[in-house]
């Protein structure tokens, strides 16, 4: 069969560069004490410029996340599935340090290397920067709660990725999420109306019940809510998996349609579970070690 047209006019496929090859970035990167990250940072951009890295940032935007409420056994599970393109492009960004490293590394210009190297990365895809990104903010937060910081800091910061939801305290690292708006609380979070009631002689543990519209990366192992106690709005620190293996109670009601995005997953999210006793509510950065979430 003889052709019918021949392609005219369309650029070659963008791979086999140095995404890191920015003087802009590279300078300021010198500026602000962080000289001794630019050959990682380089490495990290020729990594994010291949055609594999490329492949799996398409990969995981065509194949996107999907929800299981419930085991084929009908248990009731809140799992979300990714496409292994998401495993692997979490285990360059963990392992590289994008998150919650920065932290707990005392080098001169920790943070702006970090900076870098999630700035030259998210060229892969930006999705799987979700649960990066706000594994690395909850951290200061966190620091107000300083025996909470001291138990969870260290995993996540850890340079390794273990996807799964098992008890944060049997993971070689941990990622967080953040569970925050809901359908009358958006920019207002005020508005809220997610309830944390005390438990009387339960340790300083909270009862917390709502629905939040709209949960960050539900495959976290630990959670930053928002709540309103009788004191007022505070912030929350949700795990998971409670110590002995059983799920919170973070029911995910739907994964969110987004027009961008796609490769991460944002869920609804309902509560439905007794209290976890054990962990000490704080001010500012409370943890929750029980909740209806």
């Amino acid at each position: 069969m003889p052709p019918t047209h021949e392609v005219l006019n369309q650029p070659a496929p963008l791979t086999g560069y140095d995404v890191s090859d920015d003087p802009a970035m590279l300078s300021a990167l010198r500026r602000e004490g962080a000289a001794w990250a630019q050959e990682s940072v380089r490495d990290l951009g020729r990594l994010a410029g291949s055609a594999q890295a490329q492949a799996q940032g398409r990969q995981a935007n065509e194949n996107p996340p999907v929800l299981r409420t419930h085991d084929r056994f009908g248990h009731r599970i809140d799992e979300v599935e990714f496409h292994p393109a998401w495993h692997e492009l979490m285990t360059v960004a963990v392992q590289h340090g994008l998150h919650a490293a920065p932290w707990t590394d005392h080098r001169p210009g920790a943070h702006v290397a970090r900076a870098a190297g999630f700035y030259v990365w998210g060229a892969v895809d930006a999705g799987h920067c979700c649960p990066v990104s706000m594994t690395y903010a909850i951290v200061p937060a966190l620091r107000h709660a300083p025996e909470l910081a001291r138990r969870f800091e260290p995993l996540l910061a850890a340079q390794q990725y273990d996807a799964g939801l098992r008890p944060p305290d049997t993971k070689a690292g941990l990622l967080a999420g953040m569970s925050m708006t809901e359908k009358q609380g958006g920019s207002d979070v005020r508005a809220n109306t997610t309830r944390a009631v005390p438990v009387p002689g339960d340790g300083g543990s909270y009862l917390l019940t709502g629905h939040k519209w709209f949960t960050s990366a539900p495959m976290g192992d630990l959670f930053m809510v928002l709540a309103q106690t009788p004191a007022g709005l505070s912030c929350f620190l949700l795990p998971r998996v409670r110590p002995d293996g059983s799920r919170n109670g973070m029911h995910l009601q739907r994964l969110k349609d987004k027009l961008g995005n796609r490769s991460n997953a944002s869920a609804e999210v309902e509560s439905t579970t007794r209290p976890w006793p054990g962990w000490s509510a704080r001010r500012a950065a409370a943890s929750a070690p029980s909740s209806r979430w």
